[in-house]
C-alpha cells in the first residue's frame, strides 16, 4: 500500500470521505510537507503530511513527529481564540492531519509581494502571536505537551543559527551563545515559524497555519521571526511601508506582554533578528526573493552589523535601512 493510499484509507476511517474514488489535489508552496486539497460530501479540506528530507538545495532533515506537534499547537492556539487558527479534523497515518479548508483568505505573503501592505493587518499579527504566548506563559501543562527541543534543533537552531556560525569564524561565538540561550529558555508555546505564508488574511484577522516547529521555549523568537521577513521584504521592494508593517507589528506585540518584563524580550528579540536575517542571506534557507546581489549585501552588511552589538528589535526596526550608498 502507498502512503498516499494510507492517507485515503485514514480520510475514510475518521468519516470525512465515502468509499469512491478520492482525489488528491497538490498545493504547492511548500518546503517540508506535502499538502494536498480534498474534495469532501461536507466541503473540501486540506491534508498535510511532513517530510523527513525537506526540499531545499541543502541536506535538511526533520523527524515527521513535528505533524503531531502542529496538530497540538492548532488545537490550543484555537482553545484561546477559535478564529486564530483552522479546526483540525483528523490525525492520519504518517503524521498527517486533516483540517478545514479557508476559502477566500488570501495568503499573507502574498499580498505583501503584490503591494498590498497593511500595518493595521501587521498589528493584528503581533496581537495575536502575544496572545498565544500569554495564554501559555508559565504553564507547566503547555510545557508538558510540547517536548519538541530536537524538533526545534532540527528545523530551527541549526539551520539558521549554527550553520552561519560553522561557516563564520568571526560571529561564531556570539552566534552560538545566542542558540544556547534561545534553547534554554523555557517561557511560553512557541509557534516557530510566524511567517507571512503561513499566515491568512480573513475577515476577522489572521489565521496562522503550518505551526511543525512548536515548542515551549522562548516568545521572542516567534516577533523576531516574522519580524525578519518584513524587514526582508522592505529591502527587496524598496517600500517604506514594510517598515512601517514591522513597526506596528513589535508595537502590537508588546502591548502584550504581560508575563516578563518587556525589555529583556524585546532585546532578545532583536538579537534573534538580526542573526535571523543575516541567516536568510547565509543560512541553509535563504530567501527565494532576495535573488539581487545588492539586496543581500544590504541585509547582510546591517544584520552583520547587529549581531556583535545588539539593540532591542523596536529600535532595530526603527534603524532599518532599506537601501544602503
Amino acid at each position: 500500500m502507498t502512503a498516499d493510499a494510507d492517507i485515503v484509507d485514514g480520510l475514510r476511517a475518521a468519516g470525512l470521505v465515502g468509499e469512491g474514488d478520492v482525489v488528491l489535489e497538490p498545493l504547492t508552496g511548500g518546503v517540508s510537507c506535502d499538502v494536498w486539497k480534498v474534495e469532501t460530501p461536507t466541503g473540501p479540506i486540506v491534508v498535510k503530511r511532513p517530510l523527513p528530507q525537506l526540499r531545499v538545495a541543502a541536506e535538511w532533515l526533520a523527524p515527521v513527529e513535528r505533524g503531531t506537534s502542529e496538530v497540538r499547537w492548532l488545537r490550543r492556539a484555537r482553545g484561546g481564540d477559535a478564529r486564530i487558527a483552522p479546526e483540525v479534523l483528523a490525525e492520519l497515518p504518517g503524521h498527517a492531519f486533516a483540517m478545514r479548508f479557508l476559502p477566500g483568505c488570501p495568503v499573507w505573503k502574498d499580498e505583501l509581494m503584490e503591494g498590498r501592505v497593511d500595518p493595521g493587518f501587521a498589528a493584528q499579527v503581533g496581537t495575536g502571536i502575544a496572545a498565544v504566548h500569554a495564554a501559555t506563559a508559565h504553564n507547566d501543562g503547555d510545557r508538558a505537551d510540547f517536548p519538541n527541543d530536537e524538533m526545534f534543533r532540527a528545523l530551527r537552531v541549526d539551520p539558521f543559527l549554527l550553520y552561519v556560525a560553522r561557516h563564520d569564524r568571526e560571529l561564531a561565538p556570539a552566534l552560538t551563545t545566542l542558540a544556547d540561550d534561545l534553547v534554554s529558555r523555557k517561557i511560553a508555546l512557541v509557534h516557530g515559524d510566524v511567517s507571512p505564508k503561513n499566515i491568512l488574511v480573513s475577515a476577522d484577522g489572521p489565521v496562522f497555519l503550518d505551526a511543525e516547529c512548536a515548542v515551549y521555549g522562548d516568545p521572542a523568537f516567534d516577533l523576531a521571526f516574522c519580524t525578519t521577513h518584513l524587514l526582508l521584504k522592505a529591502v527587496w521592494s524598496g517600500d517604506s511601508r514594510m517598515n512601517e508593517a514591522a513597526a506596528a507589528l513589535v508595537a502590537a506585540y508588546r502591548a502584550g506582554i504581560d508575563w516578563e518584563d518587556d525589555g529583556g524580550l524585546l532585546l532578545r528579540a532583536g538579537k534573534l533578528t538580526a542573526a535571523l536575517l543575516l541567516a536568510r542571506v547565509e543560512g541553509k534557507s535563504p530567501a527565494p526573493y532576495l535573488t539581487d546581489p545588492e539586496h543581500k549585501r544590504i541585509v547582510r552588511d546591517q544584520a552583520r552589523a547587529r549581531i556583535p552589538a545588539p539593540e532591542p528589535i523596536d529600535a532595530l526596526v526603527a534603524n532599518w535601512k532599506r537601501t544602503i550608498a
